[in-house]
């Protein structure tokens, strides 16, 4: 068994988060519940601030990618840490700013920003706007011309370089909807048109490879290929980044296959990389900038599920379903995403039993853990604790089958608080009109 954070098992045989009780939590929250050990989001958080230190030549920003999990406590968190955050919608931008979080600290990504949303961020006046492409390059310099407002911003460029990690979590590659490309030319002309506005101020590069990243070699290869690019443009266009963002993607633990890397690896390579190559070319330093999410957050997370119906097929599997699914958690479903799990009511017993863990939605294909290694006695009633759900688990949550939203929980030091309520099922109809029926007496 792998435990993350604070996790322990007590006398009990339960699983303890933050000092606190998960079958207490059950029982006082409901089911589903995802939980948020703080204290493991701040240590990881740490460690980031601690590898950027030890370069003392560089300066340096930390980015929370507040698309892995967003709500106000949790921008709450990141702004008393110090971090800037990655927004990539309006909504993301409005929680962001009614969390309190500086706007100055804030980075707006999208490959498709609308005009509102564009408008709301000006309004704002975020740090920056990390632009994906010629519309947007277009629209941003019409509305920041019409309100004669600058804006710094960021070209977003695609190195080519693909990563080790699944094909729908790939983004820097060349077939992706994401970015400027190098090889074709697009960059550079992004490049053209950004200095030759009079209101935007282009500040930098950002480049992403993907996610779920276990070696630095792709980070390395991406900025090399960069700076390739860049002898030229500084040579012709007179244009060196003052900040270059390599985005994140930084493994994390969800399975006994995953080896993540410690963090300092990832930024000393970063570092290094980005220092050699400007040495090679005799260009200034630039700041160096990072966007993790799922590295701060996915660990820290588990969802709390009680147990249900089980169903034995004789020579074949044994499924026991759980009162969530892919409603709570669609990874699996979207792309086969691996989790352990554990019984979190029973964690004292050897997991010797071999069990699919299904989903109570509508689809053959609801199964969060095809092969979960529980204790034999683990049926109906129980509570399952599955882990690393930190990241894209509530932030994709749906309402299929019209499941209303589970609860949110922060634990630090035996206190449980709600940061998120349950949604009822009035929740879920709110927004709906009902149908107006015309009697034969409507005009």
């Amino acid at each position: 068994m792998f435990l993350f954070g604070t996790q322990i098992v007590n006398n009990e045989g339960h699983l303890m988060i933050g000092g606190c009780d998960t079958v207490d939590l059950a029982n006082e929250f409901g089911t589903p519940l995802y939980i948020y050990d703080t204290a493991l989001i701040k240590e990881k958080i740490e460690e980031f601030k601690a590898a950027f230190s030890r370069h003392k030549e560089i300066d340096w920003q930390i980015a929370y990618a507040s698309k892995a999990f967003s709500t106000l406590a949790m921008v709450q968190l990141i702004d008393e840490a110090g971090l800037a955050l990655d927004v990539v919608s309006g909504g993301e931008l409005y929680t962001a700013l009614h969390a309190g979080m500086p706007a100055s600290r804030i980075h707006f990504h999208g490959n498709n920003k609308s005009d509102s949303e564009l408008r709301l961020a000006l309004d704002a006046a975020v740090g920056a706007i990390v632009v994906d492409n010629f519309y947007e390059l277009d629209r941003l310099n019409q509305l920041c011309a019409e309100r004669r407002q600058s804006m710094d911003i960021l070209l977003r460029v695609t190195p080519g370089v693909e990563a080790h990690t699944h094909e729908f979590i790939m983004t820097g590659h060349d077939d992706t909807k994401f970015g400027f490309n190098l090889d074709n030319g697009m960059a550079e002309q992004a490049i053209r048109l950004a200095l030759e506005s009079s209101y935007l101020i282009l500040k930098g590069l950002h480049c992403h490879i993907g996610s779920q990243i276990f070696e630095t070699e792709g980070f390395a290869e991406a900025i090399r290929t960069i700076y390739k690019y860049l002898d030229r443009w500084s040579a012709q266009l007179g244009f060196s980044p003052r900040i270059l963002n390599v985005g994140g993607g930084f493994g994390i633990h969800y399975t006994e296959l995953d080896h993540p890397l410690p963090i300092a690896d990832y930024i000393d390579t970063i570092v290094a990389t980005v220092r050699e190559e400007c040495d090679n070319r005799a260009l200034p330093l630039p700041a160096i900038w990072v966007e993790p999410g799922r590295s701060l957050v996915g660990e820290a997370g588990t969802t709390l599920y009680t147990a249900g119906a089980t169903k034995e097929i004789p020579g074949t599997r044994t499924y026991l379903s759980v009162d969530g699914g892919m409603a709570d958690n669609i990874r699996p479903s979207l792309y086969q995403a691996d989790y352990q799990a554990i019984c979190a009511s029973r964690a004292n017993l050897p997991a010797d039993k071999i069990l699919a863990i299904a989903g109570k939605c509508c689809e053959t294909g609801d199964i969060l853990i095809k092969q979960a290694h529980l204790p034999a006695g683990c049926t109906s009633g129980d509570i399952l604790a599955v882990l690393s759900t930190g990241a894209y688990g509530y932030s994709m949550a749906s309402h299929y089958n019209r499941l209303p939203a589970p609860a949110v929980v922060f634990v630090e030091d035996g206190d449980a608080s709600l940061v998120v309520r349950r949604e009822t099922y009035a929740d879920i109809i709110r927004l709906d009109v009902p149908l107006q029926v015309k009697t034969h007496n409507d005009n």
